[in-house]
């Protein structure tokens, strides 16, 4: 990976970490919905982030 697709990462990595954060501190109680979402959307964020940079390596 270049150093432009590592920042490219880490601003996805960033924000994403942040609007985590967002629902967690907003939620009134954490119980299954709200981990199957953060579950969902960092399994709809990276998987293909790791199909398009880390698996296309060889």
């Amino acid at each position: 990976m270049t150093t432009g697709n590592w920042i490219r990462f880490a601003c996805i990595l960033g924000l994403w970490i942040f609007l985590v954060y967002i629902i967690l501190t907003r939620t009134p109680r954490i119980d299954f919905m709200v981990i199957f979402a953060i579950v969902a959307s960092g399994i709809i964020v990276f998987v293909p982030l790791y199909k398009k940079y880390v698996k296309n390596k060889k």
